[in-house]
């Protein structure tokens, strides 16, 4: 099961949010290059960047903050927010991304992703972010009727590298993932699922590792409070 650091990114800060509320923004640093170096320097296979802003405006808001993490590190890097169009997509991936996640276009223009994955093998992720099972879009500001699972299984022919599940409600608030949720996910779908939202201890990384079905993890605040060592955690997750 890989690990991903999480760099979140509001207003060029690394930020964290409390279940995707940005006015419960906390601010961990200035420099997400350097801190996406450290991430790198301790170890870590991929990172995992978004562009909070952009979420909420539907393009690129942090394009900077990006281009420069991309330029200190050498590990590959996924990004997710405000990413809607081809073009978008494209200049990602020209500028050295290795994976760009649809969510929101994934539930308002599913063929977007289908083009985008044919055109782009490997390289094109969905994102679902569900409270309670059901859809969330637009920065997580817009709830839809879509459950996560049908969401997930619409996307099993379509070529796409995996699928990043977000519990909104678990995001950021430090009490651990929604495990059930996330292995039914894993186990309704074919595609790799990288579970998000409340990965907060060593404890967690384990039981999510013990179902044998969740690809990745991705954790934020835990490794910016220390509640996790990103370099203990790697080597956990390797033994």
């Amino acid at each position: 099961m890989i690990l991903y650091p999480a760099i979140d990114l509001k207003d060029g800060h690394c930020v964290r949010l409390l279940r995707g509320e940005m006015s419960a923004a906390t601010v961990f640093g200035d420099d997400p290059a350097a801190q996406a170096a450290a991430f790198e320097a301790a170890g870590c296979d991929w990172l995992h960047l978004v562009d909070l802003n952009g979420a909420f405006a539907g393009q690129p808001v942090n394009a900077l903050a990006v281009e420069a993490i991309l330029s200190r590190i050498t590990v590959p890097a996924q990004l997710g927010g405000g990413i809607r169009d081809m073009a978008t997509i494209e200049m990602w991936l020209e500028k050295g991304l290795a994976r760009v996640i649809l969510g929101t276009v994934a539930v308002e223009n599913p063929a977007l992703v289908r083009d985008a994955a044919r055109a782009f093998p490997g390289k094109i992720a969905v994102g679902i972010d569900a409270r309670k099972g059901f859809v969330a879009t637009k920065g997580w500001a817009v709830e839809t009727t879509v459950q996560a699972t049908d969401l997930a299984r619409s996307f099993e022919d379509a070529g796409v590298a995996a699928i990043i599940y977000t519990d909104i409600d678990r995001d950021g608030a430090m009490q651990g993932p929604n495990i059930p949720a996330t292995e039914a996910l894993a186990r309704a779908v074919s595609i790799p699922v990288i579970a998000s939202g409340g990965v907060s201890s060593m404890a967690d990384l384990a039981a999510l590792q013990e179902t044998g079905v969740i690809a990745g993890a991705i954790s934020g605040r835990a490794l910016y409070d220390g509640a996790i060592d990103l370099a203990t955690a790697l080597q956990a997750l390797k033994a």
